[in-house]
């Protein structure tokens, strides 16, 4: 009698969206309503053991909820885009996203046989932001746009562990909204391709009667991205060791630095190729293949772009344990200090601090 079956959840999710074109073409008004949902992805799984040892297993962990509710998403949208030649249009557009019954980690006080640590549906944030697109399609091989957006992202927890610390310290299920980690102000991007055709339109080089480029082209795209949110850290703890020691100290708000600026170029150069082959039935037309040769490099110009820093320097290499006087007599403690403090610095570098570097490759598309 203790347990009960979990209630199936029943989400309308309409999507409804429409433009209004006006100017005989030139200008239109667009909107859109979308409510998506989804099962939780994780934390929703249990078995009969896990209540069988309920005081052994919440003593060490989070005892997961099988009564877990859809997240939903619910998602507005207003823009104008307007014709500003035969070749070019702007478009503006404005959105504002809700996300509700986020899964949390939550404590259940006074409960029986003691109180515990499972999920919830406690969390949700919100995303506005403002979009502005300039598309100029193919005009003497060229086509190119640009884009900007400017967004804010606030919420309650950023992923379902973010509350996990307070929960630890015997806090109360607070909620506050702050910057979520994913929180992107400035996002630009824009991409340009330049193309040559076939036949009588083929306007490049040609050799010995033969055009060269035809049916190829480079494509660069480029983008760039302020940087995400993290909080600052006023005191030093040794980060690389398997088990970081040292209290941990807020410097201003949660959330309330940023990293720096990422910015990164792709390059793509290819080249299509017809292959013609000839029916061996009269009066049938002969088959066309194409093969689509290419080359990617991707972050073009091997731009090292910081993805994660430590706390207390805000540097992705340096933790400033080494530096501190917290080290000294631990450094000293060693059989061999230098060869310790070698081995730290290569540790605390760690490579997922920054992005991939440059790559390149090759390949061939085959279309039949």
């Amino acid at each position: 009698t203790s347990f009960k079956d979990y209630v199936p959840q029943i989400t309308v999710m309409p999507r409804i969206a429409f433009s209004f074109p006006i100017n005989d073409g030139d200008a239109l008004f667009f909107a859109h309503y979308d409510v998506l949902a989804q099962r939780p992805q994780s934390r929703n799984f249990i078995t009969p053991d896990d209540y069988l040892y309920f005081e052994n297993i919440v003593t060490d962990g989070t005892l997961n909820n099988p009564n877990l509710k859809p997240e939903k998403t619910i998602d507005y949208q207003l823009g104008y885009e307007q014709k500003l030649s035969p070749t070019a249009a702007l478009k503006l557009s404005a959105f504002y996203r809700e996300y509700k019954d986020m899964v949390q980690v939550m404590r259940v006080t006074q409960a029986y046989p003691k109180s515990y640590r499972t999920y919830g549906n406690r969390d949700f944030a919100t995303v506005k932001g403002f979009e502005i697109g300039y598309d100029q399609q193919k005009s003497q091989n060229i086509r190119f746009n640009v884009n900007y957006t400017l967004s804010f992202a606030d919420g309650t927890g950023s992923d379902d562990r973010s509350q996990a610390n307070l929960i630890n310290d015997g806090q109360p299920n607070l909620r506050t909204i702050l910057p979520l980690s994913y929180d992107v102000r400035h996002t630009f991007g824009g991409n340009i391709d330049f193309r040559y055709t076939e036949g009588k339109s083929y306007n490049g080089p040609t050799v010995w009667g033969k055009q060269i480029f035809a049916n190829a082209g480079v494509n660069l795209t480029a983008r760039a991205r302020s940087g995400e949110p993290y909080t600052r850290q006023g005191s030093v703890r040794n980060e690389a060791l398997i088990s970081p020691t040292g209290t941990i100290v807020l410097v201003g708000s949660i959330n309330g630095s940023r990293l720096p600026w990422n910015y990164k170029f792709d390059l793509r150069i290819d080249k299509n190729f017809i292959i013609s082959t000839k029916s061996k039935t009269e009066g049938k037309a002969k088959k066309e293949y194409a093969l689509n040769a290419y080359v990617t490099v991707q972050n073009l110009l091997n731009t090292m772009n910081i993805q994660s820093v430590y706390s207390y320097t805000g540097n992705a290499n340096d933790d400033g344990y080494l530096g501190s006087p917290t080290a000294v007599a631990n450094v000293a403690a060693q059989t061999y200090p230098q060869a310790f403090i070698d081995q730290y610095q290569i540790k605390v570098n760690n490579p997922d601090n920054y992005s991939l570097p440059r790559r390149i490759r090759l390949g061939v598309v085959f279309n039949f």
